[in-house]
Parts: structure tokens; sequence; C-alpha cells
């Protein structure tokens, strides 16, 4: 049984809490309001999560991921509105009836640790992470200043500062943990606006020349949902085409910046991408570098999903040139398996540019006469005013294991994703969409009735038909969950994604078998 390992004993989940005496005062009543006591009942509350911690682990960590169970128990969205009763009343409900709503939340959820659950760019559970994630979520901090969450502050700037030195820069920098990579690139073109024309904070966009940025055709969706958020505009997102294997190419984009300079505009940065989102994909960091010391213009890396090649000596080449970024977008909980949300935004800078640019010196948080030393009220860096501490189940994660676990986990999923493209070769009616560069394994299925048709228009509408069919009988089934997309002039494919260390040669085996089964008939 392929599950995380169960305890041998259970010990009591709460510790007992003693009650408040109340005293013998008379009741204070305000606006009809009794003020004595707590509201809370502390002995109901303690009974409730003692009753509650034991469905979760049953269910939601043990059972989730138990490769015997089901990844997910479709229903539609009608059906399930009905089943979880979703009308908010006047009146509370009995902890029976909350406790199975929270069986049914669980229940009726995507597995997403499941060793067969391969939709996104994140799988998995790791059990440091997920006890970094109870434990925070327990404790509830916000971090703006170090008074309100100093354990948390303290291992966010830990992880940075390793974070910064594994990427290369040896002169240090900064950063800041963000909610979602999209975020972390909006950070990204907002700070690049503001080192190329800092007037902006004040003057604002009346007060720009017209700013162009670059970006790849492979790129993610955020770049420009960046653009149109922060004023720059969609039509001044440059994109830079790709090759054959989803790469940016260089003298395209330097065609591109000549391009904006001859009419008129400012180019200010470029977005290059380190693992794309479909293909896996990286772009020549070298190269681009090169062309944008020669513009002088900045450099941002996503790295969001690729970031974690950086782990392995064996695999880290993929990033040839990141040290020479200006700002590197990595998410953690993607290839590295910390757990949503955990990505870090960092800046090559010792200059406090990221404070510089965001501040707003809230003087009921960032007071400068305190009794410690504020340097480490980061909060004030963010654009965010609460803030979780995603940092710390990444902290806490990599002090279970160790750098050499985290190089092990990636490793190994890039050997999986090998032996899965070379079985893809092995099998009749199956085709790979390219080798894969990292753990993106692009591939068709196409059904014996197709098999002796020849390639052509006909062929791939055809083809393209088959992924969503075959998509929907494993989500009915429960099976597996694994993606498919088309892709520019492409028919649908599949984009099998490999992370979790969970993850067997068996589960890659079943994988292709599932899909054949699912779609020989088609």
């Amino acid at each position: 049984e392929r599950t995380l390992v169960r305890p041998q004993q259970e010990r009591p989940l709460v510790r007992p809490q003693q009650e408040r005496p109340l005293g013998k005062r008379p009741p204070v009543l305000v606006d009809g309001v009794t003020l004595n006591g707590p509201t809370l009942d502390i002995r109901e509350a303690e009974s409730f999560l003692r009753d509650a911690m034991p469905i979760i682990m049953e269910e939601a960590v043990w059972k989730a991921t138990d490769v015997k169970e089901k990844v997910c128990e479709w229903r539609s969205p009608e059906q399930l509105k009905d089943l979880l009763d979703l009308e908010l009343r006047e009146g509370g409900e009995a902890h029976p009836q909350i406790l199975q709503r929270c069986r049914d939340a669980i229940r009726y959820s995507v597995k997403t640790g499941h060793p067969r659950f391969f939709n996104q760019l994140y799988a998995g559970m790791d059990p440091y992470s997920l006890v970094g994630r109870f434990i925070t979520e327990a404790i509830n901090p916000s971090l703006y200043t170090y008074e309100v969450a100093p354990v948390f502050l303290l291992t966010e700037e830990a992880v940075l500062q390793k974070m910064i030195e594994i990427i290369g820069w040896q002169e240090g920098g900064d950063g800041i943990f963000s909610p979602g990579g999209s975020v972390s690139n909006m950070y990204a073109v907002n700070v690049a606006r503001y080192h190329h024309c800092p007037d902006v904070k004040v003057l604002g966009l009346s007060a720009l020349p017209r700013l162009v940025m670059f970006t790849s055709q492979e790129c993610h969706y955020s770049v420009a949902k960046a653009a149109a958020f922060l004023g720059i505009g969609t039509n001044n997102v440059y994109v830079i085409p790709s090759d054959k294997r989803g790469k940016m190419i260089p003298a395209e984009f330097e065609k591109q910046v000549q391009r904006a300079k001859d009419e008129g505009a400012l180019p200010f940065m470029v977005n290059a991408t380190a693992g794309t989102t479909v293909l896996g994909a990286f772009d020549p960091l070298e190269e681009i570098a090169d062309i944008c010391e020669r513009h002088n213009l900045w450099m941002h890396v996503d790295a969001c999903w690729g970031g974690g090649a950086l782990m392995s000596k064996k695999h880290r080449y993929l990033l040839q040139g990141i040290h020479r970024a200006n700002s590197v977008a990595w998410n953690p909980h993607k290839m590295l398996m910390a757990g949503l949300q955990c990505c870090a935004f960092m800046v090559r800078d010792k200059t406090n540019l990221l404070q510089r640019c965001h501040s707003a010196q809230a003087s009921y948080l960032f007071q400068q006469d305190k009794f410690y030393d504020v340097s480490y009220d980061t909060g004030d860096k963010s654009i965010q005013c609460s803030r979780k501490p995603d940092a710390f189940k990444f902290w806490l994660m990599w002090k279970a294991i160790g750098t050499k676990g985290l190089e092990e986990r990636v490793d190994r999923a890039l050997a999986m994703a090998r032996y899965l493209a070379e079985e893809i070769k092995k099998r009749d009616g199956f085709r790979l969409v390219m080798e894969p560069e990292y753990t993106n394994v692009c591939f068709w299925y196409i059904p014996p009735s197709l098999r002796d048709m020849a390639d052509g228009p006909e062929f791939w509408r055809n083809v393209h038909a088959v992924a969503p069919v075959v998509k929907e009988r494993m989500m009915k089934k429960g099976s597996m969950m694994v993606g498919y997309q088309p892709h520019g002039d492409k028919a649908n494919f599949f984009r099998q994604i490999i992370i979790s260390p969970q993850v067997s040669r068996e589960d890659m085996d079943f994988l292709l078998d599932q899909i054949h089964s699912l779609g020989m008939d088609l």
C-alpha cells in the first residue's frame, strides 16, 4: 500500500484547556450584550476539534494518498450543489452535521496528493510541509512585522537567502514570498518599471513614455495580465516567436527591441521562461542576458515551474545564465512539493529596491521607534498588508530532508519522465509530441480505428477529438487525472506531469494502459 505511513499509536490531538474562572462578578451589559466570559464554549470547541482531526487524517491524508483509492469522485455541478447543501441559513447546525459536511467536502474534492494525479504543475503530499501548514493555520499569523510573526519572518528570510545563493547571485539579493507565481511576475513588471522610471510611483502613468516589454509566445498568461493590470497595456507586450522546441529565439527578440526603439517607445524588460507550462521548455538565458545588457533591459526569469532544476547538480544546466537575471520567480510548491502556495520573488539588488518601489510607510504598523531592529519589519516590501507565512512549510520540509533530499526528488522526477517517454515510443498508438526536456511528457493517443489512416487534416481532426473523450471517461471513473490541450497548430495531446516521489514506474505503465483501455473503442 503506497501511502503516507500511518502512526502506530493515536495520541490526543488537542491539549485540554483549563476553563477561565469567571468569578462572582455581576454580568455587564453593553447594547444588550453580556460581556462576562468568552462566547466560545471551550469544551465544545475542543470536542469538535477532537472529532474533526481524525476525519481529516483518515480521509484527506491516508486515503487521499492511497493508490488503491480514487483520485476523484466526479459529480456534475448541479449534482454537487444538491449533495453539499450550499445554502447558508440563519441558524447553525449541530456538530455531527458539520462533521458530515467535512467528510463530504473531502470525498468530492480531487485528491491532488494521490500518486495518479498528474493534471497540474503541483502534486503529491509531503508530510513535513503538511505539518508546517497545520502549524501556520493554527497560529494564523500575518507577515508584516517582526512583533506579530517573529518565527515566520526569520524562516522566510533564511529560505530566501538560500534560494538566492542557489540562483548564483554571489553578492546577495532581496525577495518576498507572494500569493502565486502570477503575482511574482506582476512584481517583476512593477519593479522593472520603477527601476527605469522611478517617478511613476508618485506621478503615475501620465508622466511616462510609452513602455514596451517582451516575452515569448510560450510564456505564462500572467505576463499579459500584469501588463493590463499595471496600465502598460497588452498591445505593448511584444511577443517573441519560439522555435519548434518552445524556446524564445534570441535573434527575433533583438529585432523586436529595435522595432520598439524605432517606434519611439522605451523598451524596459523581458520575461524569459525557465520551464514553460505546456512543453516544459527553457529559454536560452545566456543569449537573452547578452541582449539585455546591450539594450539596458531588465531581465526577469519566470522559473516558477523550472526553478526546481536548480536543486540538481545534474539538471541545473537547464537554467544556465539565470545568475545574470535581475529578478526571478520560483515556486517551491511545484517541483519541490512544498504545498500550495509557496512562491518566491527575488531581485538581484542590495539597494532596497523592493522597499522603495512598494513602501507606503503605514505608521500604525511600521513605527521607526520600536524597541527592536525594525529592519525585520519586512511587510512594506510587499504590495499586500496581510500575508501568509508561505515559506515556513518549505523551511520545515527542507530542514527534514535536506538539500540532498530535494535534489533526489528532482532527479527522480526527470528519470521517470525519461522512462515514460521511452515507453511511449515502444507502444502502438502512442506518439510523442517531442522529446521531453523537463518532466512535461506530451503525447498523442491514436486509437486502433485511426492507425491506418494517413497523416493529414482529416486524421488530425479525428485525433483532436480523442483526448477530451478519454479525459471525461477517466474523470468519471476516478482512476487518474492527466491534462490535455491543443497547442498552436497541434491537435489535442496529453500533457503528463511528473513530480511526486510517491509516483512509481508502475504508475507510468498504468497511465498508458488506462488511456488505451479508455480510448481503444473510439
